[in-house]
């Protein structure tokens, strides 16, 4: 694991969030920058896919995790990790979403918000 972190801007939770999804090999990670759209309720949003219910479960875990341990940071709410298909972490600012494949692609948020920056991570 990284190094811990301090108190931090966006950037770094951006940063920390993706690792947090690469450590349990979190596919198609993409970063939405949402800053310049003004009707965007965060400033970011981060998207990833796994392959079953357990698996994104798991990706939300070690996110939570990574944010905790490195930055002392921890989501004001989450959503949806009973059922496994979207979980949705809210950190205020930047909003993170594992989706199961399917579910991902039926609401295509990329897509949606797609005036937004996009930065898609390499696996």
């Amino acid at each position: 694991m990284a190094k811990k972190v301090k108190k931090a801007g966006e950037e770094q939770l951006l940063d920390i969030v993706v690792q947090g999804m690469q450590e349990l090999k979190a596919k198609n990670i993409v970063i939405l920058d949402l800053r310049k759209l003004e009707s965007a309720m965060a400033d970011y949003f981060v998207i990833a896919s796994g392959s079953s219910s357990t698996h994104v479960e798991a990706i939300a875990n070690s996110v939570e995790k990574f944010t905790e341990e490195l930055m002392d940071e921890s989501p004001r709410r989450v959503e949806g990790k009973r059922n496994g298909k979207w979980v949705l972490m809210d950190y205020f600012n930047t909003i993170v979403h594992v989706f199961d494949e399917e579910t991902r692609d039926f609401y295509a948020l990329e897509q949606l918000w797609g005036d937004g920056e996009i930065t898609r991570i390499q696996e």
